[in-house]
Order: C-alpha cells, then sequence, then structure tokens
C-alpha cells in the first residue's frame, strides 16, 4: 500500500471480528513505532502487548466496571472489548533523565537531570508519535486500530494490572492510553465516531505562514492582515 493511502485510509476502528491477528503483523508495527524519533534518541518509551483473552479481559476489568460480569457495557465498549489485541504504549520520563545524564550530554552542556528542563513531557509526545506508527503499520497490513485514553480514575488500576509500579530502584513507565487492535467489523457494528458527524478541517483552515493568524493564502512576502 502506497504511503499516501495508508494515511488517508487510517481510522479509528470501533469494532472487531473474533480473527486473530497475524503475530508477524504485531511485531512489524512494533517494529515500525520504534522508528520514530525522540531527543537524544533516548527512546524513552515501551509497549505492554495482551494478545490473549486472559490479558485482555484483564486489561479492561480494570479500565472499567463495566466490563466485569455482569457489568453492561455501551456500543462503543462493547465493540471495543471485542479487538483480540490491546497494546498499552508508555512513557518512560527515567529513560529521558538517564540520557540527559551521560557524558556527551554533560561536554554540550545539556546534563541536568531535573525534567523541568523540558517545555513539556517529550517521553510522552515521542511515545505518542511511536502509537501513530503502529496505527498505520496496522493500516498498512489491512487491520484496524483505536487509540484511546484511560479512565483518569482507573489508571492506577491498569498500571498495578499490567506490572507498572514504582520499586525503590526505578520508576515504572506510565501510560499514555491505549490501542486496540484487530480486523475491523462493518462499521456499522461498532459506535460511530466524531468523524462521522464533524467536518474534516482542510489543512489550509489550519496552516500559517510566518506567525498565528497569518493564514496561508496570502503571498509568502505580504504582511499579515492585508489582503495580498
Amino acid at each position: 500500500m502506497e504511503f499516501t493511502e495508508v494515511v488517508r485510509r487510517r481510522r479509528m476502528t470501533r469494532a472487531y471480528t473474533s480473527d486473530p491477528v497475524d503475530p508477524a503483523v504485531l511485531e512489524r508495527a512494533l517494529d515500525h513505532a520504534t522508528r520514530a524519533p525522540s531527543a537524544g534518541f533516548s527512546q524513552g518509551w515501551t509497549f505492554i502487548v495482551l494478545d490473549t483473552p486472559e490479558a485482555v479481559r484483564d486489561f479492561w476489568a480494570a479500565q472499567t466496571d463495566a466490563a466485569a460480569p455482569g457489568g453492561t457495557p455501551d456500543r462503543w465498549l462493547a465493540g471495543m472489548m471485542s479487538a483480540p489485541v490491546v497494546v498499552v504504549p508508555c512513557g518512560r520520563r527515567d529513560a529521558y533523565l538517564d540520557r540527559y545524564a551521560e557524558p556527551d550530554k554533560l561536554r554540550a552542556g545539556l546534563h541536568q537531570r531535573d525534567e523541568g528542563r523540558w517545555a513539556m513531557p517529550y517521553w510522552h509526545l515521542d511515545t505518542a508519535m511511536a502509537s501513530l506508527l503502529l496505527l498505520q503499520s496496522v493500516t498498512d497490513a489491512g487491520l484496524g486500530a483505536c487509540f484511546f485514553g484511560l479512565v483518569p480514575d482507573r489508571v492506577d488500576a491498569v498500571k498495578e494490572r499490567l506490572g507498572l509500579v514504582d520499586t525503590p530502584e526505578a520508576e515504572a513507565p506510565h501510560p499514555i492510553g491505549a490501542i486496540t487492535v484487530g480486523h475491523p467489523a462493518p462499521r456499522s457494528t461498532g459506535a460511530q465516531g466524531s468523524a462521522s458527524r464533524r467536518r474534516r478541517t482542510p489543512w489550509r483552515e489550519v496552516a500559517h505562514r510566518g506567525r498565528w493568524g497569518a493564514g496561508w493564502d496570502r503571498a509568502p512576502d505580504a504582511p499579515a492582515g492585508r489582503d495580498a
């Protein structure tokens, strides 16, 4: 599949068939995910792969009470729970702090074991970029996937279920969300996403030359705020 087609075909899949996921497809997607950029090549990510019925069921039980026996999952949750694989991408702050404490960063004047030196937690951003590569790789293989956020008050339960617990020796990776993976069921099966009800904003409406508010459709040398 051509890259442009992969980009255009990728969408969030919210319901899956019972067909298993080829392990080779999953391994290739994970390999591609590790090609994402990261500051200092710190590679501050890790991926918890849940690919057995028991592991997937335990994840959902930690994520929501509605997944427990006797619970009543809504259409969205029921469709998402049908995925045979869940991947939980996690950011590793300690990987960044350790990397920027190494000699080459010290010589460059970048040594400072303090997350406040960054304008944002880039370990989460890098993990998100890796997650997009995984989503695109799954699309390229003809499968479906959906990235979603964890329920805020269930994050600790999910972390405990996955063994993501801090120790005196090390800080545990932090999940930035989760990704369901599987063979897409007919679109009518799962919940409809917002993209089915909202207009996709054309790129020309969100791109600005030089500064915010300048817009795109003006001559490059025309002052902002004046018609070209």
